[in-house]
């Protein structure tokens, strides 16, 4: 008997620039849509599905399926082919899939892993949407790309091939759909500049659409129908371009080279210093300040009260809100995931530790 496939959203992006709260909207807004999501990060505490599930998305539970040992397309023949063949199972409890890629994923891999003979029978990729943070293309925060090639360059033991602009192009490139978020914080003209230099990286046929924290119509996002995986061969990549020469893409071996830099790194750090959510924001200020970080999200404990705090942080831009309470049974306290270059753990406990005690 034949049945439709599957369509699959991805959702790629720099670290931070608002996948996670698109992914939210698209859940909160799905028209009767039975979606699974599918979140993917770049670190150990399972953060973006935490807020997921901890928000009313109308999402059930076990529909929310976390990938938290990195990047997708590092993990797809360890974890990613067993998640889908596991959904796969329940497909008639599922109109569409969202896939929410690690901030610093390249997503060719993951698009051409849907043409793998188990998958492209029953899924198609709808479409590949890279979601773009406009303030940080704006005013170059989102990390000062010109000071970490700088560094790579002088130090011959880093690799010089996959820049943080590479990997960026990379996600453009794959692109079906870009979305510009966050452009109510961008002025108009410079939002335009912006928006017109990524409209020529990726050609006049993939539309731009500026977003406010997320408020885009989902049927604008969903059924585009793209097919993805058939085209993938054709999409431009700075990482394979380097490896072309000793990268194996033959899918049948259980190897895959990691597509991005060593240098990038994140940690899981427990704060222990007392503090409340704005000496611990101040003191997370001065961190990105004197540390090659480009993200910081985690859980605040705030004393005396039962909710839960989220702590989200873009270099020097940080959000803060309850999100839920803490459960019966649940361990209370303050952890925030760094996501940097060459970041050390006791570097930044004692830095930490150091600044909440002066400010306190």
């Amino acid at each position: 008997m034949l049945t439709n496939k599957i369509p699959v959203t991805i959702i790629t992006g720099f670290l931070g620039s608002g996948k996670t709260t698109l992914i939210h909207q698209i859940a909160k807004n799905a028209n009767g849509r039975r979606l699974a999501i599918i979140v993917n990060e770049f670190g150990e505490l399972g953060m973006d599905g935490e807020i997921l599930k901890g928000n009313d998305c109308g999402c059930e539970e076990e529909n929310i399926l976390e990938l938290s040992n990195g990047c997708l397309c590092c993990t797809v023949q360890e974890e990613f082919l067993p998640t889908m063949l596991q959904l796969m199972e329940r497909k008639d409890q599922i109109d569409h899939i969202i896939i929410e890629t690690s901030g610093l994923a390249l997503p060719k891999p993951l698009v051409r892993a849907f043409n793998w003979p188990d998958l492209k029978p029953q899924i198609t990729v709808d479409a590949v949407v890279t979601v773009v943070d406009s303030v940080g293309q704006a005013t170059g925060e989102i990390c000062d790309r010109a000071k970490v090639q700088e560094q790579r360059l002088a130090d011959d033991s880093l690799d010089h091939e996959s820049s943080i602009e590479e990997l960026f192009e990379d996600q453009l490139s794959c692109a079906d759909l870009v979305i510009m978020t966050k452009s109510d914080l961008v002025d108009g003209e410079k939002f335009n500049e912006v928006r017109d230099i990524i409209q020529k990286k990726i050609g006049n046929q993939i539309k731009i659409i500026s977003g406010v924290k997320g408020d885009i119509p989902v049927d604008v996002l969903l059924g585009l129908d793209a097919k993805s995986e058939d085209f993938i061969e054709e999409k431009h990549s700075h990482h394979e371009a380097h490896h072309h020469h000793h990268h194996d893409h033959d899918h049948d071996h259980h190897h895959h080279d990691h597509d991005h830099d060593d240098t990038i790194n994140s940690l899981v750090l427990s704060v222990k210093v007392p503090h409340t959510p704005k000496q611990l924001i101040k003191a997370l200020e001065e961190l990105v300040a004197e540390f090659e970080i480009y993200r910081i999200k985690g859980f605040i404990d705030v004393p005396n009260k039962p909710m839960r705090m989220i702590v989200q942080g873009v270099a020097s831009r940080f959000e803060n809100y309850f999100d839920r309470k803490w459960k019966d049974g649940e361990t209370r306290g303050t952890r925030l995931v760094i996501i940097g270059e060459q970041l050390v753990e006791s570097d930044l406990e004692k830095a930490i530790e150091n600044k909440l005690t002066v400010i306190a």
